[in-house]
C-alpha cells in the first residue's frame, strides 16, 4: 500500500492506539504526549502532515502571519502541524484560520504549543490539538519563520507528507517510509484485539483471555510462530 488516499483511509479506520502499539512492536518513535483535543470530535482524524514552524516576532524580520501561507495552498486531507516549541503563552490558530482551512478541506490541527477560538473550530467541524487553549492572539507576538520543513513535535521529528493519526487518545506520526507497514501490523494488532473483546463479551473471564493461545502475540513479521 503506497497510495495515500489509501493509507489515510486505513489510517482513519483505525485509532491512534494500534498505531502506536504498531510504531512500538516495530521500535519507531511516533507518539507524542502532552497533546489533547480541544473538543470531542468523535472521530478519528488522519492524513498528510503539512508543518509550520512559528518563531517570536523580531523588529526587523519575517512578519508572515502563523499559518496563513500555508492554509492557503492546503490540499484536502492535510493536516496542518505547528511548532511553536510547546508555548502555552500564547495561540498560534484560531477562529479566521479555521474558516479558511475548512474551505480548503483541512482535516485536523495540531499545535505543539496554544491555540484559540476552540468554540469556532468546533463549530465548524474542524478537530484541533493542541497543548492548551488560551485567549492570547499571535499578532504582534508570534510569526510564522518556515513552512514544509521538518520540525519536532513534543521531541517526535515529522516532515511533511508523513501522516498523523489524532483522536480522543492522542497524536501518533508515521513516517512516510514507514506507513505501510505500520498500517498492515496496526490492522492485525486491532483484529486481535477485537476477537478478544468478543471472548470477553461471550463470557470468557479477561484473565484467561490475555494469556489465551488463540490470541497470540502480534509481531513484527507476520509469518511468526507465535501468530500461528
Amino acid at each position: 500500500m503506497t497510495d495515500p488516499t489509501a493509507i489515510i483511509a486505513a489510517l482513519r479506520a483505525l485509532d491512534s492506539c494500534a498505531i502506536s502499539d504498531a510504531l512500538d512492536t516495530l521500535g519507531l518513535p511516533g507518539a507524542v504526549i502532552e497533546l489533547s483535543a480541544m473538543w470531542p470530535a468523535g472521530r478519528t482524524v488522519a492524513g498528510r502532515v503539512r508543518t509550520v514552524t512559528a518563531a517570536p516576532k523580531a523588529l526587523s524580520g519575517p512578519a508572515t502571519h502563523i499559518a496563513t501561507p500555508l492554509v492557503v495552498i492546503a490540499e484536502r486531507d492535510d493536516v496542518v502541524v505547528i511548532d511553536n516549541h510547546g508555548r502555552t503563552d500564547v495561540s498560534c490558530w484560531g477562529g479566521l484560520l479555521a474558516e479558511a482551512a475548512i474551505q480548503r478541506g483541512v482535516a485536523g490541527v495540531i499545535v505543539d504549543g496554544a491555540c484559540r477560538d476552540v468554540q469556532e473550530s468546533e463549530a465548524l467541524g474542524l478537530p484541533v490539538f493542541a497543548r492548551a487553549a488560551v485567549p492570547v492572539s499571535a499578532r504582534g507576538r508570534i510569526v510564522q519563520q518556515a513552512m514544509d520543513e521538518r520540525i519536532q513535535v513534543s521531541g517526535v521529528s515529522v516532515a511533511s507528507y508523513d501522516y498523523v493519526v489524532a483522536d480522543v487518545n492522542g497524536v501518533v506520526f508515521v513516517a512516510a517510509s514507514d506507513a505501510a507497514r505500520v498500517v498492515a501490523l496496526a490492522q492485525r494488532i486491532a483484529d486481535r484485539e477485537a476477537r478478544m473483546a468478543e471472548a470477553v463479551r461471550a463470557g470468557q473471564d479477561v484473565s484467561e483471555v490475555m494469556h489465551d493461545s488463540r490470541f497470540p502475540t502480534v509481531t513484527a513479521d507476520p509469518d511468526s510462530a507465535e501468530e500461528k
